[in-house]
């Protein structure tokens, strides 16, 4: 179906001036609709990737509409702090098309920007704050509720036994060889990886709303204040922890280098990034974790980034089979460049455990 045929379908206000494509995400095509007075986002929702859009979008209404009524309980404003979703002609969350696509709309938040990296640890800071704020404006959801839309998604105990042990086992590309070392690294590790999910298993600690894409430009920002408005991209929220969610902020945005980087001596945490967004996080969200939580902040950053590593490495010996590489070795350098930050932040953990307690 045409744009313009989908954007009629929605309960827009105004008259539609333009329609251009917008933004540069990788999973969901993104446009915005101009009406005059108010512009609209429509994004056609990958159905490759989230195969569930009825699970997906029950998560984002129930989240988005929690939000809302806080937010305007504490008098602030529900249309530029959390999305405000637009539901079609026929009072659905979303449009989906007799040839199957899916489509939703909500309201463009002007005066906003996003960053794609933290080019100082008070950017970082504030993201910390972002995220830390999210986790604490849904500390009172009933995170059971949510449908677990990519299942195991931060299961690490799961992803070792169930996908990385048989892409060893099976070694179906012949390229065990060529990371022997990377392979005995996860492997070394191995009774080191429930932490979480135990404490999860015997209710050590809370299950939760979690986001679990954490990046920088996942926050809107006050264009004229530059201070945080909003978290977007709601696609993978789903039941879990909040460490996983912490863990992955700090794997990618306090590494010094991208994690595709081949020179390892540049790849290492950052403990001022660290520092900083662990102080943006707890200012926010502090109240709300329990003791043992923040006990296990610092390990936490340490799993997902281990996981990350395996993940890739699982990748590289299936072939290259779910992410995307741009050459033959591209998931082995991403491993290899994982696990050195998982070395470098068991080198530093006294560190970060200190810098948690001091905040």
């Amino acid at each position: 179906m045409d744009i313009k045929d989908i954007i009629s379908q929605f309960r827009f206000e105004g008259e539609l001036k333009s329609v251009k494509e917008f933004g540069s995400g990788h999973i969901n095509s993104t446009y915005i609709a101009d009406f005059g007075e108010k512009r609209y986002v429509i994004q056609k929702i990958n159905t490759s990737v989230f195969k569930k859009p009825d699970e997906l979008m029950t998560n984002v209404f129930s989240v988005t509409r929690f939000l809302k009524n806080l937010i305007i309980e504490n008098g602030g404003e529900p249309e530029r702090e959390t999305l405000k979703f637009i539901r079609t002609g026929e009072g659905k969350e979303y449009l989906k098309t007799t040839d199957g696509e899916c489509y939703r709309a909500y309201i463009f938040v002007d005066n906003s920007i996003c960053h794609n990296s933290a080019d100082t640890p008070e950017m970082f800071k504030k993201s910390g704050a972002a995220f830390g704020r999210f986790q604490s404006q849904l500390g009172d959801f009933p995170a059971d509720t949510l449908f677990e839309t990519i299942p195991h998604f931060h299961d690490t105990p799961w992803r070792y036994h169930n996908e990385f042990e048989p892409a060893v086992m099976s070694d179906k590309c012949g390229r065990a060889k060529n990371c022997k070392n990377e392979i005995a690294f996860v492997k070394e590790r191995e009774g080191k990886l429930y932490r979480i999910t135990d404490a999860l298993d015997i209710g050590d600690i809370p299950l939760r709303v979690t986001h679990n894409d954490t990046k920088l430009n996942n926050i809107l920002f006050d264009e004229n204040t530059g201070e945080s408005l909003a978290v977007i991209d709601l696609d993978t929220v789903m039941p879990g922890s909040a460490l996983y969610d912490f863990g992955d902020s700090i794997r990618f945005g306090a590494s010094t280098a991208a994690e595709d980087e081949k020179d390892l001596s540049k790849v290492e945490i950052n403990l001022d990034y660290f520092k900083a967004y662990a102080d943006g996080y707890l200012s926010e969200a502090g109240n709300s974790l329990t003791d043992k939580e923040k006990e296990l902040l610092a390990y936490s950053a340490w799993l997902i980034t281990l996981e990350c590593g395996m993940r890739f490495l699982t990748d590289y010996l299936n072939g290259d089979v779910y992410f995307k590489t741009d050459y033959p070795e591209h998931n082995l350098i991403r491993a290899r460049n994982q696990l050195k930050l998982v070395s470098d932040m068991e080198n530093k953990m006294n560190e970060m455990k200190k810098i948690i307690k001091s905040i």
